[in-house]
């Protein structure tokens, strides 16, 4: 998947250059990146993609309403929605005033369907008070997401939390008990309870409960520039609010609390309130 490496080159508006692909910004001297004054991002992505750019250190973009930040050496992330049909449109103003823009196009995935049954009833319809109390815990994650560091923890190379299959695939719709729900929001992967989990890439602890309703034991890591990961249904939390934590560190162990009909680790990420597929950040050369 073309998502980091920076494969095309926006120079005008709509307007693609000739060949090459050019440095990552993450493995150029900044120095050298501060006179490079390309517009670069990839010429497709898939549905639920991670995208890195490239832009003037300086610049001001923006994309899909919302001002994007841009790193000291002209780095830029945003995230593709499930659903997000494109072509995507990335306006951009260099620092000398000139505006400019890029254009990316987007594949469409298919969404095959999965069964999940014996969940507990309450949990795919719950009474009033339950419902309540889940609207209140999702607000204070959906909270947790909003934040814009800046820092470029989203710029490493991600590793797997754990090591396991695949027992739910971002995306996929699901269907709990006979009854349609949304869209999985992450990725499932069955391992035993207590198995370790190690943080994919560098970042801080911005979310951090031991029960909640849906999700049980929850976790969020924040990578910064709007982009975190979430880790659900965790028998433990073995950090706190606040901690910075360097990739591969122990973060907490599998479980299967919360809306769970056994032992997995539930690895979302996000840009934002866009969720985007942790396969695809994996994936990511």
């Amino acid at each position: 998947m073309l998502l980091f490496a920076l494969a095309t080159c926006a120079t005008s508006a709509f307007a693609q250059t000739q060949a090459g692909t050019p440095p990552s910004p993450v493995n150029v001297a900044p120095a050298q990146l501060q006179t490079d004054t390309r517009i670069a991002f990839p010429a497709s992505v898939s549905q639920g993609a991670l995208v890195i750019g490239k832009v003037p250190p300086g610049s001001k973009v923006s994309y899909a309403g919302r001002e994007l930040r841009v790193s000291s050496y002209g780095t830029v992330v945003f995230g593709v929605g499930r659903d997000e049909k494109g072509p995507l449109q990335i306006e951009v103003k260099r620092p000398d005033g000139i505006r400019d823009a890029a254009q990316v196009m987007v594949t469409a995935r298919d969404w095959p369907l999965e069964h999940v049954n014996g969940v507990p009833p309450k949990t795919v319809n719950p009474p009033p008070d339950i419902a309540a109390r889940i609207k209140r815990e999702q607000a204070l994650v959906v909270a947790a997401r909003s934040r814009d560091d800046d820092r470029t923890d989203f710029a490493q190379a991600f590793v797997w939390p754990v090591q396991g299959r695949i027992s739910g695939r971002f995306g996929n719709g699901r269907v709990y008990n006979g009854q349609p729900g949304s869209g999985h929001s992450g990725m499932d992967i069955a391992v035993p309870t207590g198995t370790p989990v190690k943080a994919p890439a560098a970042g801080v602890v911005t979310f951090a409960a031991p029960d909640l309703y849906l999700t049980g034991g929850t976790l969020l890591l924040d990578h910064g520039f709007g982009v975190s990961s979430n880790f659900l249904h965790l028998s433990r939390i073995d950090v706190k609010i606040g901690d910075r934590v360097e990739q591969g560190q122990v973060i907490g162990a599998v479980g299967a609390t919360g809306r769970a009909t056994g032992p997995h680790l539930h690895w979302g990420m996000n840009w934002f309130d866009v969720r985007i597929d942790p396969l695809l950040v994996l994936e990511r050369k």
